[in-house]
């Protein structure tokens, strides 16, 4: 009974001498663990930061989908290609047509190639037409337009009209002071409107004509011949 006594004492003793931690050696121990767990949470975000560096620099080797130039190349080339387009359709400004002439400074003259002519000799009657302005305009010196008329007094002898085949328009520009001019053999013979046949001819025997050039609603002087 008495040992068991003693070794209980013992027992009671040994467990007391067991000493505690200091309070320095905690303070130590914290501070290992803390530095541990900063080292840790430190490694973790930069681990975030590369993974983002990384991936950033991947989306910027890619072209801007925002970008129509590098999204699309040849929508770069489109502006420039519908611009040139553009500009070789325009039309160029083209130079104003040339007038037609003041009818009041167009002059018309007749005459024949001589003042008489004898037996079996062929009269050429001339129209001259002439621009009195002072800058080239057109006029109509076509068949439609002129007419080569023979009279003897109150006598109509004869019309380039009456039998004329075809009626035609011809438009020349005249340049200021210049003239245009437009010969007709006539062969002593008679007409009658609308071609009628006339068996009589013009009398000779020395008897004067009277040769009128007209171009339009303008006539010219008389120019008189003799037929003998």
């Amino acid at each position: 009974m008495g040992r068991q006594g003693n070794s209980s004492a013992r027992g009671t003793s040994g467990s007391s001498s067991v000493r505690k931690p200091s309070a320095a050696v905690y303070r130590r121990r914290r501070l290992v663990v803390g530095g541990a767990l900063l080292l840790v949470i430190a490694i973790v975000v930069s681990g975030f930061a590369l993974a983002g560096a990384f991936k950033g620099g991947s989306q910027q080797a890619k072209p801007s989908p925002t970008d129509p130039a590098s999204a699309n190349p040849a929508a770069s080339a489109t502006p420039s290609a519908s611009a040139s387009a553009t500009a070789s359709a325009t039309p160029s400004p083209t130079a104003s047509a040339t007038p037609t002439c003041n009818q009041n400074l167009v002059t018309v003259t007749a005459s024949t190639d001589k003042p008489a002519y004898g037996p079996g000799e062929n009269p050429m009657l001339t129209l001259k037409v002439t621009n009195g302005g002072k800058v080239p305009c057109e006029v109509n010196i076509g068949t439609s337009q002129m007419e080569f008329l023979v009279t003897s007094g109150s006598d109509r002898i004869f019309s380039s009209k009456d039998c004329q085949a075809s009626s035609e328009d011809l438009v020349k520009v005249i340049a200021p002071g210049a003239s245009e001019t437009a010969n007709f053999p006539w062969n002593r013979n008679r007409s009658a409107d609308g071609c009628k046949e006339v068996a009589a001819a013009p009398g000779g025997g020395g008897a004067y004509y009277i040769f009128t050039a007209k171009l339009g609603s303008r006539a010219s002087p008389k120019a008189v011949f003799q037929l003998n």
